[in-house]
């Protein structure tokens, strides 16, 4: 990742990029410098003869056929979401986005507390402020966007922050200080364990009686998953088996020899 924070893109990889590379199906090169009428030439003056076809690999664009596309994006073409989930210029909230976000974290548990608040917004348990404070507050986050990611009009947005100030909407965030004082090893978890998902299922609306049980055991979890496949050892063979294997094994190897004598 370049330092350079306005040069900083997210790559997209599957799992079997990293066993292409190390078998040399896929051979890892730095920036091009020129291509010519049949090559390319890389920085490091090395060249790929007899080149067919170049793809650039620029992303793509994300749009929504079937509504108003000002719904979501705004004048400058870039997605204007309150919170990533809102459209700000609705008469009356009754619809939400999930999932229209690059979370630097888990998609699934972040579009899980999206829907959470988005339900509780529609059916009227929770509110949302007037459409001027909405705007207001998406020019504010398009101007911290630029300062962490390069970029005002990015999806990304900071994993463990987000969640955290969807679940408060919610009433689910979890307050550290008062679980210190009543269950102080599952605070030592969460506080220094990693932001599992389950912690936003600990309490308030959509509470999981599991939740504390996952927390404690998800170091467990992840260590066996890494471990060998444990096999029961062979049980003894009945002293009746025993018995028949000893008689028909010196049988077998009888008829064996005779076929062989008499061909």
């Amino acid at each position: 990742m370049s330092l350079d924070r306005n040069l900083r893109k997210e790559p997209v990889f599957n799992d079997d990029l990293a066993a292409c590379i190390t078998c040399g199906t896929v051979v890892v090169k730095p920036d091009v410098r020129e291509f010519t009428e049949s090559s390319a030439v890389f920085e490091d003056g090395s060249v790929m003869e007899n080149v067919d076809v170049v793809i650039f690999a620029t992303g793509y664009s994300y749009a929504y056929p079937f509504i108003d596309d000002s719904l979501v994006k705004n004048s400058n073409n870039k997605v204007s979401l309150y919170k990533g989930i809102f459209p700000p210029t609705l008469e009356k909230t009754t619809m939400g986005v999930i999932g229209l976000v690059q979370s630097l974290g888990g998609i699934p548990p972040t579009s899980d507390v999206q829907a959470r608040w988005a339900i509780r917004v529609i059916t009227g348990k929770c509110r949302l402020p007037p459409k001027e404070i909405m705007i207001k507050e998406l020019d504010e986050e398009e101007g911290e966007k630029k300062c962490w990611f390069g970029r005002s009009e990015t999806l990304s947005t900071d994993y463990v922050s987000y969640m955290d100030e969807l679940s408060s909407f919610i009433g689910c965030k979890l307050n550290i200080t008062h679980l210190f004082l009543t269950d102080p090893k599952l605070a030592w978890q969460v506080f220094f364990g990693p932001c599992s998902p389950y912690q936003f299922r600990l309490t308030g609306p959509g509470k999981w009686e599991g939740a504390r049980k996952a927390i404690l055991n998800q170091w467990n979890r992840t260590i066996q998953a890494t471990r060998k496949r444990v096999v029961s050892s062979h049980t003894q063979s009945s002293p009746v088996i025993l018995l028949l294997k000893l008689i028909l094994i010196p049988l077998l190897f009888a008829a064996l020899l005779a076929c062989c004598y008499l061909f």
